[in-house]
């Protein structure tokens, strides 16, 4: 039987009891130090078996090693089938130097806590987040011709775009995933591509959380994503 409850210490920490496992959510602030800080306390205190992190392999990769496209041959790399995952990580980019800029904030560190913390007290990591490339795809197949000519747009756009960051972006930004952040735009100009960026990727993330293994999961999130995961929990 399942159980939802908020921790009354924190408005970011939800649990849910399904029978005999324990599955608790960190909602992240993606821009925020005090979430990294937030994680290493959880991870330390709670022990879990599994962590799963809201990061695929090659989102994994690119943020661990901190790629540079500069020098990348782009034909290559369309004709091996990266081109989704090079221009979403091309936008990604554009957003965290951005905010390394004009904030002094650097994205993505409660992520790197959650998979160092795990590291240290012995517990399975999980990327538990849809590959970008299928995302990315998805979105792509769903784009009319015109609106496929303005995504490649917004994208080379992208490149050249040193507008700064709004306080209004800021603020969306601190419970946002950082992948929808960065493909905001898409949302208010493209038909239907919330269904592929955000509703699909909440119910990969909730079957993947579910499947982690252990009595008790931690799961560290764009705070956006929980309510999607709580909802499709025993919907399959």
């Amino acid at each position: 039987m399942m159980s939802v409850e908020k921790t009354l210490d924190s408005n970011n920490i939800t649990r849910i009891n399904d029978n005999d496992r324990q599955f608790v959510f960190i909602g992240t602030a993606h821009v925020s130090p005090k979430s990294a800080e937030e994680v290493k306390r959880i991870l330390e205190e709670e022990r879990p078996d599994s962590v799963c992190i809201e990061l695929d392999s090659e989102r994994y990769q690119a943020m661990t090693e901190k790629k540079s496209w500069s020098n990348t041959d782009f034909i290559k790399v369309i004709k091996e089938g990266k081109a989704g995952f090079m221009f979403v990580n091309i936008l990604l980019s554009n957003y965290q130097q951005k905010l390394a800029k004009q904030f002094n904030i650097q994205s993505g560190q409660e992520m790197l806590q959650g998979i160092q913390s795990a590291h240290e007290i012995g517990a399975e990591i999980i990327l538990a987040d849809r590959n970008i490339q299928i995302t990315f795809n998805r979105i792509w197949r769903g784009c009319s011709f015109w609106e496929k000519c303005k995504l490649v747009s917004s994208i080379i756009v992208s490149f050249f775009d040193h507008d700064a960051i709004t306080e209004e972006e800021l603020e969306e930004l601190k419970s946002e995933d950082m992948l929808n952040a960065a493909l905001s735009d898409l949302s208010d100009n493209f038909a239907g591509v919330k269904a592929y960026l955000v509703d699909e990727r909440d119910i990969y993330l909730c079957e993947k959380i579910k499947n982690a293994p252990g009595k008790k999961i931690i799961a560290i999130l764009g705070a956006a994503h929980i309510p999607g995961i709580v909802k499709n929990w025993n919907i399959n």
